[in-house]
């Protein structure tokens, strides 16, 4: 049983959760956001080696915020995971033959083989031939951690954790999540149907009756932004970590990776048949459920900061004026940091020579200096430890 993990869960006091996106590549923008945080939390509390490990208890993510919370979690600084994403990023979106192009557009083994390096060699793990991996329930790992996949098998969305309180981290049970390698459950996250070929994870791999499921990218489930879900996972009974609630003793901080609305003017009701359906409908489903959990996490939590939702409902965060945003007492701090990718949006941010496009697809990695200069310019302009006041 990983220690650490269960002092962070049964331990008194604040508590305090990080929420990571899915975007592919934009991750960056998340990167250089987090990057932010920890360098003013550095300062702020006089400590010159602080890891965001060290200061959330629960790190979670989606797809690339799979990555980004899972690199957290080891104890990985934001210059080390920016690296990361730096050095490895087109590698990662290797085209894959013409012949499979017709199921997915990119390799999976550089992605997976980057993932099982680097997670491994953070973790203290040096695998030979034939040698196990570092797993979900790698004592090294400094955080609860969740990652969020579809099961394409069971048709579901899967949260895994490395919880051990939860009923399937039972080290009795010869299904034990615990086991599964921490480098496939990542991958799996990532899995986005067209991008990547889907995950299959082997299960009770040591017993007479294995048996297996496949898995594709989180994102395609409601929860590409995680945030809501983990609020429900520290306060639902049947995961037995039972947090306290309240605005002064639950933070939640939700980091998106760029948000920009895809209106189409002009659009004739003819148009919307099968193929452009299949091609526009996932995308607006996820944005839907993402701008969906932010406005519930706003709603039942106090809104510290976040961008406006839409033009009537605004931010919800409080005024003088309007101190009151909802009549549910609040269960927690929020905070959610997403800058706006629209031409108008990074035009606000003085970003007037950057191409909207460009900053706006998941495996745009030859624009990867664009979508960082997104990161720094708006974190150095909106993120704020006064957004994390009375947690910091």
């Amino acid at each position: 049983m990983n220690q650490q993990v269960l002092n962070k869960i049964q331990s008194a006091g604040q508590k305090k959760i990080l929420a990571c996106d899915g975007g592919g590549i934009l991750g960056l923008i998340s990167v250089e956001i987090l990057a932010k945080l920890e360098a003013d939390l550095r300062i702020r509390l006089d400590k010159p080696k602080l890891v965001l490990a060290d200061y959330f208890d629960f790190v979670c993510g989606t797809s690339t915020g799979a990555i980004i919370a899972s690199c957290i979690s080891t104890g990985m600084s934001m210059d080390e995971i920016r690296k990361f994403y730096v050095d490895s990023g087109e590698q990662m979106f290797d085209k894959a033959s013409l012949l499979k192009r017709l199921q997915y557009s990119y390799n999976d083994e550089p992605l997976a083989k980057k993932l099982r390096e680097e997670l491994d060699k953070t973790l203290h793990h040096a695998p030979g031939p034939g040698e196990p991996n570092a797993t979900l329930g790698d004592a090294g790992l400094r955080t609860l951690l969740m990652m969020v996949m579809r099961n394409v098998t069971t048709d579901s969305p899967w949260p895994v954790t490395n919880n051990p309180l939860a009923k399937y981290n039972d080290a009795a049970r010869p299904d034990c999540n615990l086991k599964l390698p921490l480098w496939q459950l990542v991958r799996a996250s990532t899995a986005a149907p067209t991008f990547f070929p889907p995950e299959i994870v082997k299960f009770a791999g040591d017993t007479a009756k294995p048996y297996e499921f496949v898995f594709v990218d989180g994102g395609v489930t409601t929860y590409n932004n995680p945030a809501f879900l983990a609020f429900l996972m520290v306060t639902a009974a049947p995961y037995k970590i039972n947090w306290p609630t309240g605005d002064d003793k639950l933070l939640i901080v939700s980091v998106g990776t760029g948000s920009a609305a895809k209106a189409r003017p002009g659009i004739d009701a003819d148009d919307l048949w099968l193929l452009d359906n299949a091609k526009n409908l996932p995308g607006a489903l996820m944005n839907a459920a993402a701008a969906g959990w932010d406005m519930a996490c706003r709603i039942v939590g106090d809104c510290r900061f976040g961008p406006a939702i839409d033009r009537e409902i605004n931010n919800l965060v409080p005024t003088p004026d309007a101190p009151a945003t909802s009549t549910i007492p609040k269960q927690f701090a929020y905070v959610r940091y997403d800058p706006n990718v629209s031409q108008d949006g990074l035009n606000q941010l003085g970003l007037n020579n950057i191409k909207a496009q460009k900053v706006q697809v998941m495996d745009s990695v030859e624009n990867m200096a664009e979508i960082q200069r997104v990161g720094t310019t708006y974190a150095a302009q909106k993120v704020s430890l006064d957004h994390l006041r009375g947690f910091a």
